[in-house]
């Protein structure tokens, strides 16, 4: 509690930027969004400092293409923000997610100045004493950073990744204001708690700051040049590590032509085919083999070299894919190639960690109907993508809960997928998976695998006979003692005590009227006055009180039809 009241403390020293937010978000029509999180305040001043005709031209938009237009206007951390969202169709509608992917994170570049002055701050050097040449023109500007061209003073050409200044400080201040927007959305709107607000933001400020340190980008840089270490099919810039800080990153100049220019691709001597093929080869490597893989290979992030060679770059956004993850990921494509309904089924649910569901049945027929829609086409006419889609969409709605590197994963296969179909209309996606799961799923039966996993086994239980010993001593200690407690967890008990609870107070409830009816009974025999017609008045009460209780019992056993 003390930490949220401190959050929100420092929330309104930065009550301008608060401000600034209102009035985007009044801007673009999205104002009511807040009235039953109390921030009317905000909201009114928003609306009297906006002019009337600039709040009218949002109207023809829908209100999904206001949101992502409010987000590109509210900045970087908005912007990386809803990038993120775009992979988490879990928790927003599918028309949200379709705009969040249409995401500009592009900005007018900051001055020659401040991006020397940030490269002598961190690099503690002049940039004449540092560089042979420096081009003072960024030839890439985004809302986190900026690119430079310069040439080492040992000849070797460089690329600059310069942080934006001030740009952390921003994105505290912004992050602090979302916390405080998600804990009042936590206590105000109703249901809330189900896609847990507080939480989403807490998970977005450790992302983002992994992403504005520029040291964990070379990281991912040197541990995704290692795995491919002895593959000559891509080729992995270099990073220059005493020139690189946490604000400024120095690679290897890597020139060549994105991958989305064929025609370029054709004139350099490069065929599309080979390249569609190498792509999707190499990010599915990434994938079942390392479980490291460049979450966001957009065609601009990637650029293919002489003889076909293939460059990822800006390596900002890593998806790490859990080893059991890779597995099930396996198996349901090869349920896929196979038709098997129910193996997909059960992965389903090994992914989402339940052994067993109410409607399993159901789900199955489902995830039937759907393989049945690829059943007479041939594996190259699949497209991957819309099956991922669908698989999503169906475990949405059987309120799974998938875990998040696997939306990440179905994004950039997805990705990947449609620039093989831009390079190769006859590009099949399926068949590259294929080898890859079988490998993924035969590996631990290779006999190598398998000695390996017996010598484990056998390492372990020779562990647990050299403590069994002692854990015994200590047991039979306990129990000496009189301090050796045994806990069980019952399932299934619950209604059975319930109903056990309800006979009880029934019976009881029936042993009080059956006493009140014949006491009632004994003191009008008796005549204790005060009487009315000769009849004690007690008496009356008494039988009328017991009348009306067991016409209160009868109702109640009627109602739950348990007469």
């Amino acid at each position: 509690m003390e930490t949220r009241i401190g959050f929100i403390n420092r929330t309104y020293r930065h009550i301008n930027r608060y401000w600034d937010i209102m009035t985007i978000l009044v801007k673009h029509g999205l104002g009511e969004v807040f009235k039953n999180v109390h921030l009317n305040k905000y909201i009114d001043f928003g609306r009297k400092k906006l002019p009337r005709a600039e709040m009218e031209k949002v109207k023809p938009l829908t209100i999904w293409e206001r949101i992502r237009l409010a987000l590109e206007e509210l900045g970087p951390t908005f912007i990386k923000f809803g990038q993120i969202m775009s992979n988490r169709p879990d928790l927003l509608p599918p028309e949200l997610i379709v705009e969040l992917e249409k995401l500009q994170d592009s900005v007018p570049p900051f001055s020659d100045k401040e991006a020397r002055e940030l490269i002598e701050q961190e690099l503690e050097k002049p940039v004449g004493d540092l560089f042979a040449d420096f081009d003072a023109a960024p030839f890439a500007s985004a809302s986190i950073a900026q690119a430079h061209k310069a040439v080492l003073k040992s000849g070797e050409r460089v690329v600059l990744k310069v942080q934006r200044p001030g740009i952390e400080s921003a994105i505290n201040v912004d992050i602090e204001i979302m916390k405080h927007l998600a804990a009042i959305i936590d206590k105000n709107v109703p249901g809330a708690d189900n896609f847990n607000p507080v939480g989403i933001v807490d998970e977005f400020e450790r992302s983002i700051k992994r992403e504005i340190n520029f040291n964990i980008e070379a990281n991912s840089i040197e541990k995704f040049a290692e795995n491919f270490k002895s593959e000559t099919k891509i080729y992995v810039p270099a990073v220059y590590r005493e020139y690189t800080t946490p604000k400024v990153l120095t690679l290897e100049y890597v020139d060549g032509i994105k991958i989305s220019k064929i025609e370029s691709e054709i004139e350099a001597g490069n065929d599309p085919k080979v390249i569609a093929k190498r792509g999707a080869d190499l990010l599915l490597e990434q994938i079942f083999e390392h479980g490291f893989f460049h979450a966001d290979p957009h065609p601009g992030n990637i650029l293919v070299l002489k003889d076909n060679v293939i460059c990822f770059i800006d390596f900002g956004m890593m998806g790490t894919l859990h080893p059991g993850h890779r597995d099930y990921l396996a198996e349901i494509m090869i349920g896929v190639v196979n038709q098997n309904a129910e193996k997909i089924t059960r992965t389903l649910l090994k992914i989402a960690g339940q052994e067993e569901m109410d409607n399993y049945e159901r789900m199955e027929m489902e995830v039937a109907d759907m393989i049945d829609q690829y059943s007479h086409l041939p594996l190259k006419a699949i497209n991957i993508g819309d099956f991922l889609t669908q698989a999503i969409q169906l475990i949405l709605k059987y309120k799974l809960k998938i875990p998040g590197d696997i939306y990440v994963l179905s994004k950039a296969l997805i990705t990947i997928e449609g620039i093989g179909r831009k390079l190769d209309p006859e590009f099949d996606m399926i068949s590259h998976i294929e080898p890859f799961a079988r490998k993924l799923m035969m590996e631990p039966l290779m006999p190598g695998n398998l000695i390996k996993d017996i010598f484990n086994s056998f390492k372990e239980f020779l562990l647990l006979l050299q403590d069994l010993p002692s854990e015994i001593k200590d047991i039979s200690g306990k129990i000496k003692r009189g301090k050796f407690k045994v806990e069980i967890e019952h399932k299934g008990l619950n209604p059975m005590l319930k109903k056990h609870d309800q006979i009880s107070n029934r019976i009881a409830f029936a042993i009080v009227l059956a006493s009140l009816i014949i006491g009632s009974s004994l003191i009008v025999l008796s005549g204790i006055p005060p009487r009315w017609n000769d009849i004690p008045i007690i008496g009356i009460v008494g039988f009328v009180g017991a009348g009306l209780m067991g016409f209160w019992l009868l109702i109640s056993i009627l109602r739950h039809g348990k007469l």
